[in-house]
């Protein structure tokens, strides 16, 4: 072997771009909220068991991954007693756009509302992730982040009611965010 392979072979992976972004990205904002707000207030109990499973993005305030997507859902699989597993997937650019899908784990940190969560995408950073609203039906829900940077409004169905919608929206609104921020995700009816 020659010195340039060995050495070639001797230095450490460097991260691929996207995931150097997304480290950076979660990095700036993974902190606590900012000092002029209170803390976002939580669903007062999240029954774990039933909150598994799939929801669809119906609307949020996008991150820099979630910017043209169609067809967002998120899916809940409980691992461990404090330890969910989630997938996060989507259409990029379109409804037949290529299928992206990540998979984050999510903690449960707050024993015993399970309202306040970190969800790790790149070891050892856990982002704020708060299940800020959860009807009694667990058709619906709205999660955000003590920042008030990000929000996501989910339903078990694509398809969400005028009525219902705007009452979420008026939920986040509540909460201290700028909902002309706020985008609603595409989706088809499958």
């Amino acid at each position: 072997m020659n010195r340039t392979t060995a050495l070639s072979r001797a230095r450490p992976t460097l991260l691929p771009p996207f995931f150097l972004m997304l480290l950076l990205a979660v990095g700036a904002t993974g902190c606590a909220g900012g000092p002029t707000m209170p803390p976002i207030k939580t669903a007062e109990y999240v029954d774990i068991d039933r909150f598994m499973g799939n929801w669809y993005v119906i609307a949020n305030i996008p991150t820099f991954l979630e910017k043209d997507v169609y067809n967002a859902t998120e899916r809940y699989e409980r691992k461990e007693k404090d330890v969910v597993a989630t997938t996060f997937s989507f259409n990029k650019g379109a409804f037949d756009g290529e299928r992206k899908t990540y998979n984050p784990t999510g903690f449960i940190f707050d024993d015993p509302s399970n309202a306040v969560w970190g969800m790790r995408f790149i070891w050892p950073i856990k982002a704020d992730y708060r299940v800020v609203y959860v009807d009694d039906d667990y058709q619906h829900t709205i999660i955000g982040r003590n920042k008030r940077d990000y929000v996501w409004i989910m339903s078990r169905e694509p398809i969400m009611s005028d009525v219902t919608y705007n009452a979420l929206v008026s939920i986040v609104g509540d909460q201290g965010y700028d909902t002309n921020l706020i985008r609603k995700v595409p989706q088809q009816a499958r």
